[in-house]
């Protein structure tokens, strides 16, 4: 989560104020707000949130308290651009009135996230990914194609490379599945490769075993796309993908994941099961 803490100090010849805001970001999408003010023409605090809604827009709702009275505002930021509207609820600051307008949009900001906002935003991700899905369809099953072909001719030196680790008792992929973020984080796809799921991944058990050095090491260097490595492909173009592996070294279990672009190296510790 990202967090953002801004700081401000005025000081005039015949007023003065300071400023603070604090932004935190619950996600790509979505932020928090806490906001105060002091000085000789104003004091009042600030509590609200926002949204983005596309590349260019952002709305947001903050309820403000102050010596002004009771307020709510609703902006609009799109661009350069910001549309400041509010509603004046009270000039008396009434503890019970304070409390209500607090509450009451913020349990239907909440209630809306959770059965309007958040469903639609889910579904209209969905609704690309097979869209993407479908366009990308013949480019993937002509790189799959292109993958096994690979595969097969890493085979048998992959083979050798592996029964050699084995002999020494050194490191052994023995599972290695690349594809989709989404889902290799759904266990199923870890143990079984052949499921619904199958067409976003693919076992790259092969090329990894390939790879493995002499030494019994494998290194694969950092900002360099997995999907370019011999036998490997692009099971899913335009979403986030991870690579998975289990392997054995000097008899222990080990599996680690990592992100398309991160460098593996292996054997480490930190993998130990």
């Amino acid at each position: 989560m990202k967090r953002c803490l801004l700081l401000e100090l005025k000081i005039g010849t015949s007023s003065f104020g300071a400023s603070a805001h604090y932004t935190r970001h619950f996600s790509s999408v979505s932020h928090g707000r806490i906001a105060g003010r002091f000085g000789s023409t104003a004091l009042e605090i600030e509590v609200g949130g926002g949204r983005k809604v596309s590349n260019f827009s952002t709305v947001r709702m903050l309820y403000t308290i102050g010596i002004q009275g009771i307020f709510w505002k609703f902006e609009l930021h799109r661009g350069g651009q910001k549309l400041i509207i509010p509603i004046l609820l009270s000039k008396h600051l009434n503890l019970t009135f304070a409390t209500g307008a607090f509450l009451i949009p913020t349990s239907l900001y909440f209630l809306l996230k959770k059965f309007v906002v958040k469903p639609y935003y889910l579904q209209r991700e969905k609704r690309k990914a097979l869209e993407n899905k479908e366009k990308t369809s013949a480019q993937v099953q002509e790189a799959r194609a292109a993958a096994e072909k690979a595969q097969q001719l890493l085979q048998n030196v992959a083979n050798r490379k592996r029964n050699r680790q084995v002999e020494t008792n050194g490191l052994i992929i023995t599972k290695a599945v690349y594809g989709s973020e989404k889902a290799l984080k759904k266990g199923e796809v870890l143990k079984e490769v052949n499921d619904e799921l199958a067409s976003e991944v693919i076992d790259v058990t092969v090329p990894l075993n390939f790879l493995v050095n002499d030494s019994g090491q494998l290194k694969l260097h950092e900002g360099v796309k997995k999907s370019g490595i011999m036998g490997f492909c692009d099971p899913c173009p335009g979403e986030p993908k991870q690579l998975y592996v289990e392997y054995t070294y000097g008899g222990q279990i080990f599996e680690v994941m990592v992100d398309d672009y991160t460098a593996l190296s292996m054997p480490q510790e930190s993998h130990r099961v």
